[in-house]
């Protein structure tokens, strides 16, 4: 049988369940089986991992990772789109379906179970466009992280993420990000291997947990990075005046930090932000 990534393939299903893509949760389905067959190589589901997929549709992804994982468990929040990946991937024993919306999915508990038996637990999907930014911080913010996180996005997305320092992608998002992650875009899809085709090109991203400093206080750097950040065009000094309001603490903390205080966010790197950090709340810079 043809794989269900196949345009032919994917009518004949839509059109068997009288069924249509739902604007309203982001599906546009895959229609270039090496596309998927790619993304779940570049997954890092193997043998001895579990796979969780977010929005599987109707399964394009979903057979690809359940060939490779020795178990892939599927959340998706359209009961219709459940009906169908029940039927189309029915002849893979090693796949669960879960009828959840995955911003009330229960994650901590799902890993903890999963890391019982399998040495890796990874997270694979084409991530609806409109709420990819929610479903990845709900990833992040686990207590229970995974170990690989390989997930398609709008390419527009995918740059911030990805963003080195002086360009226009680069924003608070991209500092921490890449604090808590190595991230890189794996594979670029153009617009045209989607059923109803979007307006946009997409990428996969992937993102692998670094080991970080469990001393510093998250909360209160990414708030640092984020009014660093408040107002692009503005310099680092007059963000942070406006952020702590003290002029002359703000003009020490730079000076200490060895940062100018003309320079803007966009050209301060990870480490420029930890350094900051430090002289702020390590050092008592600022109270």
């Amino acid at each position: 049988m043809k794989p269900i990534a196949s345009y032919h393939r994917t009518k004949e299903i839509l059109a068997k369940y009288q069924r249509f893509a739902k604007s309203s949760f982001g599906q546009n389905f895959i229609i270039d089986p090496s596309v998927v067959d790619k993304i779940a190589e570049l997954s890092k589901a193997e043998k001895n991992s579990s796979a969780l997929e977010i929005g599987p549709g109707i399964g394009a992804l979903s057979e690809f990772l359940a060939k490779r994982a020795s178990q892939v468990t599927c959340v998706e929040i359209d009961p219709d789109m459940v009906e169908i990946l029940k039927d189309t991937c029915a002849d893979y024993k090693n796949m669960q379906v879960i009828q959840a919306d995955f911003l009330t999915f229960d994650l901590q508990s799902w890993v903890k179970e999963q890391r019982l038996t399998h040495e890796r637990v990874i997270v694979c999907a084409n991530l609806p466009y409109y709420i990819t930014t929610p479903i990845l911080f709900r990833l992040f913010e686990s207590k229970e992280p995974v170990d690989v996180i390989t997930v398609m996005m709008q390419k527009e997305v995918a740059m911030r993420f990805v963003a080195n320092t002086r360009t226009k992608d680069y924003n608070a998002l991209s500092v921490i990000v890449q604090y808590l992650y190595e991230t890189k875009i794996v594979l670029h899809v153009g617009k045209h291997v989607f059923l109803p085709k979007p307006n946009v090109d997409s990428a996969v991203v992937q993102f692998i947990p670094k080991k970080i400093d469990h001393t510093l206080d998250q909360e209160k750097f990414f708030e640092l990075v984020k009014a660093c950040f408040k107002q692009r065009r503005k310099t680092i000094s007059n963000n942070l005046n406006e952020y702590i309001e003290d002029k002359p603490r703000v003009a020490s903390v730079l000076e200490q930090s060895g940062i100018r205080a003309n320079q803007r966010a966009e050209e301060l790197d990870i480490e420029n932000f930890l350094q900051l950090y430090e002289v702020m709340y390590e050092n008592k810079g600022i109270r």
